[in-house]
């Protein structure tokens, strides 16, 4: 099975929809899929539901579809520096759905594991419990959970074989494995391709099982968020 694309367009091509759950790895402007972001935006598809830890930058990430108003919802940890994301929710026009940070990474591990909810203590007493099953364990009061699964997952890697198999690069790691867990078909953007049985086997972060498609971009802008430097002496 041949799963090499030879751009994002293409790789996007008969999975990308309308109305469809989109699970996207990255924290800030960190290890996101810069070019498969770029392709849904040209594919012109409209009322998404975004799950991200967050919305990346005005004009950049997931950005830029705020941008569009393609993205009608967003399951999300912060706002990060957005002022469109902002000027559309205030405006009641983008449907946000708080999540804890690690509650998202969970819910999205749990969802791509089978595992339909959990239970856990962060949010216990909170807003973020309202409405959800409260349960004892031993004396301590749980929040229910539901994990989440996305119609398409689109990550960022930096080396992938021609299974699928990926290794992301440092803090670059962040939400990526989560939201290719998640993504019933899930396309990793990767800045090297390899043959198979290159990759130290115990190096492997996403097995390949959880990758449908690879798109390879060897040169990303990886744009910095927000960038502080040091008082000259």
């Amino acid at each position: 099975m041949n799963k090499i694309y030879p751009s994002a367009e293409a790789a996007l091509s008969g999975v990308i929809a309308d109305d469809q759950i989109l699970a996207v790895g990255g924290f800030g402007l960190c290890g996101i899929p810069e070019a498969l972001i770029a392709a849904v935006r040209d594919s012109g598809v409209v009322n998404l539901t975004a799950i991200s830890n967050n919305a990346g930058v005005d004009g950049f990430g997931l950005g830029i579809l705020l941008q569009t108003r393609q993205v009608k919802k967003m399951i999300a940890s912060y706002v990060g520096e957005n002022k469109e994301f902002e000027r559309q929710f205030l405006a009641g026009e983008l449907e946000l759905e708080f999540t804890p940070q690690g509650t998202l990474a969970e819910k999205l591990r749990a969802g791509g594991s089978g595992i339909p909810a959990f239970f856990t203590k962060t949010g216990v007493g909170t807003v973020v419990a309202e409405g959800k099953e409260i349960r004892e364990f031993d004396g301590q009061k749980y929040v229910m959970e539901r994990s989440l699964r996305a119609d398409v997952g689109l990550v960022k890697a930096w080396k992938a074989d021609k299974s699928g198999n990926l290794i992301y690069r440092y803090t670059a790691r962040n939400f990526n494995p989560m939201c290719a867990m998640a993504g019933r078909v899930t396309i990793a953007e990767v800045e090297e391709i390899v043959e198979n049985g290159t990759l130290d086997p115990d190096h492997i972060h996403t097995p390949g099982i959880f990758v449908q498609r690879i798109v390879c971009n060897p040169n990303p802008e990886k744009r910095i968020e927000q960038r502080t430097l040091s008082a000259a002496k």
